[in-house]
């Protein structure tokens, strides 16, 4: 960033980035006749000395947006695609490393999983087909994420999950809270707790001298942990569950030093049933999906700081 104005012109300019967001890639891995696929959402956002094309519009020290779309597709090709985390890694070393005006690479990911449709026994009558594995139907539960950031000595990783939604159909209470003359809301010793987890976690490597985490099965253990921390926890707030959520993976996971979760609480109310004669037992609810009460925060390792933002609207 430049640090005095320019000439005649008392205006300085900012942190800035640039490169090409959304970039759809997906890689098949043909092994025989199974084969296995990675589908993945890539945008790329590189910043460094940039100061010139915006003062004066030249060129000089950019690589073409376009590049750095070509570059994911290839790399796709080059590298494969052992996991997302993995990838970018990948991409923002050599975005650093190839380009010497960039100091910064900033790689985002949303990976989409597939799972594999099982052949029926009637496809026997086709030659092969039976012993094909090339099918899959698009899992719908949630979009994996990571972030990775390279300045070319250190990294940081941030992974993570959004539209994740999950049930407890009772072991849920919420009673005790503030009243005052705008309180309408009774209280309940056997409610439903339901939220679309969006969570982020960031992992202890910054360094290449440091052995890396197994991220395929980082992902899988941190969503089990998750998971069963909802399950198992006697709910009395969703505040109280975010935590242990939070604590589980702390504890259960070290390559993992913090935390970050956005729980929309997706409620849901009983019905009335008195006007038609009939005794609602809770049995019957209505899901609303707004208004809706919004809990967030930030679960860590003692010792470690908090970096993952606030805000995750963006990341």
């Amino acid at each position: 960033m430049a640090d005095h104005p320019r000439p005649g012109r008392p205006v300085l300019l900012g942190q800035n980035q640039y490169g090409k967001a959304e970039n759809r890639v997906v890689k098949i891995t043909r092994d025989g006749a199974t084969h296995h696929i990675k589908d993945l959402n890539v945008s790329v956002a590189l910043s460094g000395d940039m100061d010139e094309v915006h003062y004066s519009g030249s060129n000089a020290n950019v690589l073409p947006t376009d590049t750095t779309k070509n570059t994911v597709y290839a790399f796709a090709k080059e590298h494969g695609i052992e996991s997302a985390e993995q990838f970018g890694i990948h991409l923002a070393r050599h975005f650093v490393t190839s380009q010497e005006p960039i100091r910064k690479a900033r790689i985002r990911v949303e990976e989409y999983a597939w799972e594999r449709i099982d052949a029926s026994g009637a496809a026997s009558r086709h030659p092969g087909t039976d012993d094909a594995k090339h099918s899959f139907v698009r899992k719908g539960q949630e979009t994996r994420l990571t972030q990775i950031t390279h300045d070319g000595s250190s990294w940081e990783v941030v992974s993570g999950l959004k539209d994740l939604v999950v049930m407890n159909s009772t072991d849920s209470e919420f009673w005790g809270f503030v009243k005052d003359k705008y309180t309408t809301l009774p209280e309940a010793h056997d409610r439903i707790l339901a939220t679309q987890v969006s969570a982020r976690w960031r992992f202890r490597w910054s360094d290449d001298e440091q052995p890396a985490p197994d991220w395929e099965t980082s992902y899988e253990q941190v969503r089990k942990h998750m998971l069963q921390a909802f399950a198992e926890t006697y709910s009395l707030s969703l505040q109280q569950t975010l935590y242990e959520m939070g604590s589980r993976i702390i504890d259960r996971c070290e390559e993992i030093d913090e935390v970050r979760f956005s729980l929309p609480n997706k409620h849901h109310f009983l019905v009335d049933l008195q006007p038609f004669g009939l005794k609602n037992d809770n049995e019957v609810y209505y899901a609303a999906d707004r208004p809706y009460g919004l809990i967030e925060a930030t679960v860590l390792r003692d010792g470690c700081a908090a970096r993952i933002p606030v805000d995750l609207t963006n990341l």
